[in-house]
């Protein structure tokens, strides 16, 4: 009879799912919990625009419609929040990096991301992590527009971390030669923010 780290590994199996999906100190949630400091911004399409700048030989500045009209991509994965709750299978669509990445060309020496959201609130990681695959800027989430609460117009997806690092209410990207701790980082969450490592407080 296999053994199980925990009872929400042993519900997985009975569910026909792979407990090793389930990274240590998580449970399995169906529904998608609404977390965030501050309240949801007001947002008009008509003004709003989003930037890549910093390390970049050309930055970019892009409206809504110039946005939506490049080349989008639809990817599932697994999210885990710090809070310790997980959803398997989310499903996103939205434009990965290398759309951006081809317009602006990041320097040699651009080896991480900046993400900066409304409210002045920030995310970091390396850049690797945004050339991922499963790496995008979202804006729709399980087929439908993402809902204000959860980011929408649009919201990073950062695979492989905890689901913070994955900004709402994204408003640009700043390439940067040295890592800037982002919002949660200055507040003690973990730089790295390896859920398998349970990277969750403190450096």
């Amino acid at each position: 009879m296999p053994l199980f780290r925990s009872k929400a590994e042993a519900k997985l199996a009975e569910r026909g799912l792979d407990p090793a999906r389930l990274p240590p100190g998580q449970y399995l949630t169906d529904k998608w919990p609404v977390l965030h400091a501050g309240g949801v911004p007001s947002t008009d399409l008509a003004t709003w625009d989003f930037r890549v700048f910093g390390e970049v030989e050309q930055p970019l500045r892009l409206s809504w419609d110039e946005l939506r009209a490049l080349p989008s991509r639809e990817v599932t994965l697994d999210i885990h929040c710090v809070t310790r709750w997980s959803r398997f299978d989310a499903t996103f669509r939205g434009v990965p990096w290398s759309e951006l990445a081809g317009r602006v060309r990041p320097r040699p020496g651009a080896r991480f991301v900046v993400a900066h959201a409304e409210g002045e609130f920030t995310s970091n990681v390396p850049l690797s992590f945004l050339e991922d695959e499963q790496a995008l800027l979202a804006y729709e989430a399980d087929g439908e527009p993402l809902t204000p609460d959860h980011g929408w117009p649009l919201r990073l997806i950062v695979p492989r971390k905890y689901f913070w690092k994955s900004a709402k209410w994204l408003r640009g990207i700043e390439l940067s030669s040295h890592d800037k701790p982002g919002f949660w980082e200055r507040y003690g969450y973990h730089n790295e923010a390896d859920y398998r490592q349970e990277e969750r407080y403190g450096f």
